[in-house]
């Protein structure tokens, strides 16, 4: 297994604390903030600790200060209900006594009854399109040269991009992308550590769709880029070692937030999540 990727799985792995109280790690991108994704995994995690045979369907998640990267998180899990197909947690992760996110996370048991989903869009294949990784790589020459090693470092999780553009000289475009994911090297067949994968991994990149219309990246100068809260729901079983499409869309940007939507398929084209998130979107004079 790929170091990075056996560093990402421990790093959701907490350790129990007693009384429904977790600590996690924190992992250092070398950005001045705490990754969302990785609280809100830790988060699921927590959460899932508490319970046995049930697995998460949905989680709202509400980011509520930035957290440090070079000190551990603590992880409270409040059980809110067992009932007989479904289970409520809430989480609060924080720091210092001060809370970063607060969580309410739905689990159900394995149930059968109607389906129905919308139709996965035609798009280029991964097969076909460039890591993204290699194209920080090869404009290697335009990133800061502070933050150069966190753009072109080895990652867990590989994106290829249908609408990639260079960050550094980014077009203007419609409020849409299409996102293929996977985990860099096999994982175990546990669910819930595909889940708590993806849910770290669906904070990545998601709110750079609202940016798209707009002509700018993350890259733009005096960019305060942060999300404020997230949301997934779990509609089907799924592997993150095996390609999945992350569709994006931005319906709206307004009052210095930005709203965006998406959806996740498997190659045989079966929708196995949703999410949405609002996020901060704000230029200052650099």
């Amino acid at each position: 297994m790929a170091e990075v990727v056996k560093k990402l799985i421990e790093l959701l792995q907490l350790e129990a604390l007693g009384n429904n109280k977790f600590r996690g790690h924190s992992q250092d991108l070398g950005f001045a903030k705490l990754f969302g994704g990785q609280v809100i995994g830790q988060s699921l995690s927590a959460a899932a600790q508490t319970l046995e045979g049930r697995f998460p369907h949905s989680l709202h998640a509400y980011f509520i200060r930035p957290g440090d990267a070079h000190h551990p998180i603590d992880f409270a899990v409040e059980s809110v209900r067992d009932g007989r197909a479904f289970s409520v947690r809430r989480v609060i992760a924080s720091q210092f006594g001060k809370p970063l996110l607060a969580m309410t996370a739905s689990f159900q048991v394995a149930e059968t009854g109607f389906n129905h989903q919308v139709a996965m869009p035609n798009v280029p294949g991964p097969e076909v399109l460039e890591p993204e990784l290699k194209i920080y790589r090869d404009h290697a020459h335009e990133i800061p040269e502070k933050v150069r090693n966190q753009f072109t470092a080895d990652r867990p999780i590989e994106y290829r991009i249908v609408e990639a553009q260079n960050p550094f000289r980014p077009r203007h475009g419609i409020a849409k992308r299409h996102m293929w994911i996977r985990s860099t090297a096999p994982l175990p067949d546990d669910p819930l550590i595909h889940q708590s994968m993806l849910a770290y991994t669906t904070d990545y990149g998601f709110l750079e769709t609202a940016l798209m219309p707009h002509g700018i990246s993350i890259a733009q100068p005096g960019l305060i880029l942060a999300s404020l809260d997230h949301a997934i729901w779990f509609h089907r079983p799924f592997r993150l070692d095996q390609w999945l499409l992350y569709v994006a869309d931005s319906p709206s940007t307004s009052g210095a937030r930005g709203f965006v939507r998406g959806q996740i398929f498997d190659q045989q084209g079966n929708l196995v999540a949703s999410t949405t998130q609002e996020g901060l979107i704000r230029l200052e004079d650099s």
